[in-house]
């Protein structure tokens, strides 16, 4: 639309206002409200959306079959929410390959889309906890129970920033072209915010990783620890979360330099990125996490979220020791130092030091320890 159609006197603000007015009462694309003035500036590609819709429907659907049976509820869970939205947000780019102006449809895949990835990365913020518990909770910088409740805030708080910030865009995309704006800069915040966690939860993990690696191939690793170290299945679920982490951390950057350029910009008018930085990065990751569950690879993660609090202390061969009184190695602390019950449960976190021929089993409760 030409500005030199408007009465003269018209502020620049009060222009942009009126343009982005006219433009949203667009309803169908015409002459007068062609494609390149959508927010997306194309006809989304039919076939992969149906795609990804399809594909996060099965990722639902396994999550729940797999995850359910095991009782891991939360992570199951955060998973299939994470999915649903996703095959909500893909559903809704179907509609707008036929009609671009189809405003209920973008709003619907914009919000789903953009918040989806936020309830994954729940998930992965769990299983941290677990695999401390599981190799070593003296080892790690941080007591084991605690990664959640710092983790698990801090994302939701991306979460509530992101979603301000598409209120604010919504409410005032008719009349306030400022306010869209201060709407995207709050989006753009909350993922930026959202990239900050994801890297300070590797740095925390990496950390944890390599005082591991350190202390297993010392004479003072628990032969347990290094046999749940050397599982190949433990070490597939590892795998598998590494690189659902990684997706979701290439995608969260993707979408910073998206948003950075306003609504309409040419980065966010490129369908080919957003199917791979965008689709592919959140897929890969929500189908491995699915599909690599803890109750087939991680059993200790799956009985301690499915029966918090069971414990079981079993006696192995072999009397007390020297190896009560061995001092802490290189500042590591001594891994006969374990978890007592469920640290997942509130003030019954207390580490006991147990001698060197006792070790701490969880068990759900009916079964035998796992």
């Amino acid at each position: 639309m030409d500005p030199s159609l408007f009465p003269p006197g018209m502020s620049q603000e009060e222009i942009e206002d009126a343009i982005a007015n006219y433009y949203y009462s667009c309803t169908e694309v015409t002459e007068w409200c062609p494609v390149e003035r959508t927010t997306l500036g194309y006809h989304p590609n039919r076939g992969i959306n149906i795609f990804f819709a399809i594909a996060y429907a099965v990722a639902t659907v396994a999550a729940l079959a797999l995850g359910m049976p095991k009782k891991t509820w939360s992570y199951t869970g955060f998973i299939a929410a994470g999915c649903a939205l996703e095959l909500a947000g893909y559903a809704a780019r179907v509609p707008l390959t036929d009609n671009p102006w189809n405003k209920h449809a973008f709003e619907t895949q914009i919000v789903a889309i953009i918040l989806a990835p936020t309830l994954v990365c729940i998930s992965i913020y769990l299983t941290l906890k677990h695999v401390c518990l599981a190799l070593g909770p003296a080892l790690s910088r941080v007591r084991p129970h605690l990664y959640p409740f710092i983790f698990v805030p801090l994302d939701v708080s991306c979460l509530l920033v992101q979603a301000i910030g598409g209120a604010l865009a919504a409410s005032a995309a008719r009349t306030n072209i400022r306010m869209v704006e201060h709407g995207n800069r709050c989006i753009i915040a909350g993922i930026v915010l959202q990239v900050v966690v994801l890297m300070f939860f590797g740095v925390s993990a990496a950390d944890y990783y390599l005082r591991v690696k350190k202390w297993i191939n010392s004479d003072e690793a628990d032969p347990e620890a290094v046999a749940l170290w050397q599982d190949k299945k433990f070490r597939t679920f590892v795998y598998s979360v590494t690189g659902a982490y990684s997706g979701i951390l290439v995608r969260c950057i993707y979408r910073i330099a998206e948003m950075a350029g306003g609504w309409g910009n040419h980065i966010m008018q490129d369908e080919p990125s957003f199917i791979v930085l965008e689709g592919f990065m959140v897929l890969i990751p929500c189908m491995l996490l699915a599909v690599f569950s803890p109750g087939r690879l991680f059993p200790q993660m799956a009985a301690r979220m499915s029966a918090p609090g069971r414990t079981r202390s079993s006696r192995k061969g072999g009397e007390k020791g020297d190896a009560e009184k061995q001092t802490q190695s290189e500042g590591h602390a001594s891994p006969q130092h374990v978890v007592s019950g469920d640290e997942s449960a509130a003030g019954e976190a207390m580490v006991k030091e147990q001698p060197a021929s006792k070790s701490v089993v969880v068990e759900p409760e009916g079964k035998d320890s796992a």
